[in-house]
């Protein structure tokens, strides 16, 4: 009998809960491939979880590694479904968090307010100390006032505590006592400090942090703990990992520590499964697009890498500055933009789709359960490229009189037809998605011309050609099981951890001792957090980075060090900044620069699963030839296009737009003079034709 391993992934959305299982013959190294969706379960959501397996017949106690993601943490913050939140911070900086940032979006507003801090001033307590930004005492820590602020806090109600001193990047010794006490004073309550989370300056970022992670804390550790309990129950003991926003997984100890770090982990498993799928076809720059219900995400990966900053904010948009987490999160730009999108008219008969989205609920009008207002899916729909008698995989009646109806409300507005309105929401759609796209390509200093578009998510396969024509892109693929690729790309992580020490040292001949040690003590931590995981040091990985800077700038732009630093390196150093601050600024200085920071990133492998490339079979593209319908493609017209089984396509099979290849979780719209290629993993490559590029 042949033994198998068996790599389970689970990523829970706002409307379904994704599973991708993969079984690998140990001998053979055949692998069988297995998709889930089912709907997702709030506020139990890892019922849900449950529920995908039984539907995927996953066998718990089979499973050797589970990797897993959430919005559940997103989801609270958004909802303000967290915690009763109580801050201590240094006497003086109570009102940090209320005074925050000039960075006010609507700057002509004379009514504008800030957005309203996580914890009110009533539960903001000081106490006496100071450490100075080189992590020198400058007034010893007192403590003696903690019991009754601990008593005031009971008697409010407060569930997690969170701490933040000044400075304490620079030398966390205050803040690590202050924790000590309050965990010996009130075991039982939820308490992290701003040091445990990151060792980057900038207070008000670092003090919001550490309050919204101790906001979420509670509850994402009784959602973890019923989420392993339940597996437990179920038979699984095998490796349980959670994804983190940095593109790599975690244990579930490390994490329900300090939960912030999954904030955005459903979008950054598919940028890194992008990554990964690039390297597999030998396509290491890719641009990458996930289209889901309600919006949009791109992001850029060059040379393989995925970009990960700190500089993140959720709840910003054109009227709120938003709030800042300063944890390791991918670089990504999103939109409001998505297949539930809702196209409207404004006063001056003026055509736009977004941000408004009908959600699950009513969801677009085709749906049937009473959305009124004509949404991307429905214009997709009325326009042919969605099958209406295949609509969501076949499982849901199309209602085309409420798009009929939906449609016309729009076209009466404009004075135009339906059809016309249902090419003019498409293309709208298209032009937002592709400005999206410029801003992580264009914008940085990167040629889309350079770069593949990977597609994903349930929309992005639908508009993939279109957009990857417009920006000129090399070509666009559709990644196999494109609908729960998220879940996929969990499978190719690495365990991974972010370490940010802010550190200012002048970028000098002599500097190379000093930032060397910087990465030794980072590097030490990393070990030593593995080792205590039983993570063996010999497979332990590092990359080092550097945040630099012209002096007296304000922000830094971040440079890869390769290699010992020695005194000779600094100048490489040096060059490689400057060069990546001219692709980005289209100018370089001629001033001095200086590291602000390190950033230093450890990882291990955890069970990473190795793709299979399957051999072309020979079969032609026409076996899997469902029939002809007439689609509208908006730009190039109606075409009579061939309409593939996305089930029944195999490694070898190739052929031209115009055609529309269906499978239960996704569609994928080719445009005249495409040309298709199902590669050995079954993804689907398109050539972009000069048709599709006119």
């Amino acid at each position: 009998m042949s033994r198998k391993t068996i790599r389970v992934a689970t990523d829970v959305g706002g409307t379904f809960t994704d599973l991708v299982c993969f079984e690998t013959d140990i001998e053979t190294g055949e692998q069988m491939i297995t998709t889930a969706k089912s709907d997702t379960t709030p506020p139990n959501f890892e019922e849900g979880v449950l529920n995908v397996m039984k539907k995927g017949n996953v066998d718990a106690s089979a499973v050797d590694f589970l990797a897993h993601g959430t919005t559940v943490v997103i989801n609270a913050l958004t909802e303000r479904k967290g915690v009763k939140v109580g801050l201590i911070t240094t006497e003086g900086f109570r009102d940090t968090l209320e005074i925050a940032r000039g960075n006010r979006p609507d700057f002509f507003n004379l009514h504008y307010r800030k957005p309203a801090p996580f914890v009110p001033r009533y539960l903001r307590f000081e106490v006496p100390g100071r450490m100075d930004y080189h992590g020198e005492e400058v007034r010893p820590l007192d403590l003696s006032g903690l019991p009754a602020i601990l008593d005031a806090f009971r008697a409010e109600g407060v569930e997690a505590v969170a701490i933040s001193f000044l400075h304490s990047y620079a030398n966390p010794a205050h803040e690590l006592a202050a924790l000590e006490e309050v965990r010996r004073r009130w075991p039982e309550v939820a308490v992290v400090s701003s040091h445990q989370i990151t060792r980057e300056w900038r207070e008000y970022e670092r003090t919001n942090t550490a309050v919204l992670s101790a906001y979420v804390q509670p509850a994402a550790e009784r959602y973890l703990s019923r989420l392993s309990d339940g597996l437990t129950a179920q038979g699984f003991d095998g490796s349980l990992y959670i994804m983190q926003s940095n593109c790599g997984v975690d244990t579930l100890e490390s994490v329900s520590r300090i939960p912030i770090t999954m904030v955005e982990s459903g979008p950054a498993s598919g940028f890194w499964g992008a990554a990964e799928l690039g390297r597999l076809i030998g396509e290491p720059n890719v641009l990458a697009l996930d289209i889901g219900g309600t919006t949009a995400k791109c992001a850029l990966i060059e040379n393989g890498d995925v970009k990960i900053m700190t500089d993140y904010w959720i709840e910003r948009d054109q009227s709120s500055a938003g709030y800042p987490i300063m944890v390791p999160v991918v670089d990504l730009v999103e939109i409001g933009n998505g297949g539930g999108s809702i196209a409207w008219v404004d006063e001056f008969a003026k055509l736009h789709v977004g941000p408004q989205s009908a959600g699950a609920m009513p969801g677009p009008a085709a749906y049937g359960r009473g959305g009124k207002e004509a949404t991307t899916t429905d214009a997709n729909l009325w326009l042919g490229r969605i099958n209406r008698d295949y609509f969501c995989g076949g499982s849901v009646e199309a209602d085309m009189a409420a798009v009929e109806t939906a449609l016309a409300e729009v076209g009466e507005k404009l004075g135009i037809s339906l059809d016309e309105a249902a090419r003019g929401i498409v293309r709208i759609a298209n032009n937002n998605m592709v400005n999206a796209l410029k801003l992580v390509s264009l914008n940085r200093g990167h040629d889309p011309r350079d770069f593949t578009l990977v597609a994903f998510g349930g929309g992005g396969a639908m508009h993939a050609a279109a957009l990857g024509a417009e920006l000129g892109a090399k070509k666009v693929v559709i990644p196999a099981g494109a609908s729960v690729f998220s879940a996929w790309g969990m499978m190719m992580s690495d365990l991974r951890r972010d370490y940010f020490v802010t550190h200012l040292v002048d970028l000098k001949s002599d500097a190379a001792r000093e930032i060397t040690a910087l990465f030794e003590e980072s590097e030490k931590l990393a070990f030593a957090q593995f080792a205590a995981e039983k993570i063996d040091a010999n497979r332990v990985r590092f990359q080092r980075f550097g945040k630099f800077r012209y002096q007296n700038q304000e922000h830094t732009t971040e440079v890869l060090i390769e290699g010992e630093i020695t005194t000779e390196g600094i100048a490489a150093i040096t060059e490689a900044f400057h060069a990546a601050y001219e692709q980005e600024y289209t100018y370089r200085l001629d001033a001095p620069v200086e590291l602000v920071g390190i950033h230093l990133v450890a990882s291990a492998e955890v069970g990473k699963l190795q793709m299979q490339e399957k051999p072309a079979t020979g079969t032609p593209a026409a076996a899997a030839l469902k029939g002809r319908r007439k689609v509208d493609y908006a730009l190039e017209g109606v075409h009579a296009a061939d309409i593939y089984d996305g089930e029944k396509l195999e490694p070898g099979m190739t052929f031209s737009g115009p055609a529309v290849i269906e499978d239960p979780g996704t569609t994928v719209v080719i445009h005249p003079g495409n040309h298709v290629e199902i590669d050995g993993f079954g993804n689907i490559q398109i050539a972009l034709g000069a048709e599709g590029e006119a």
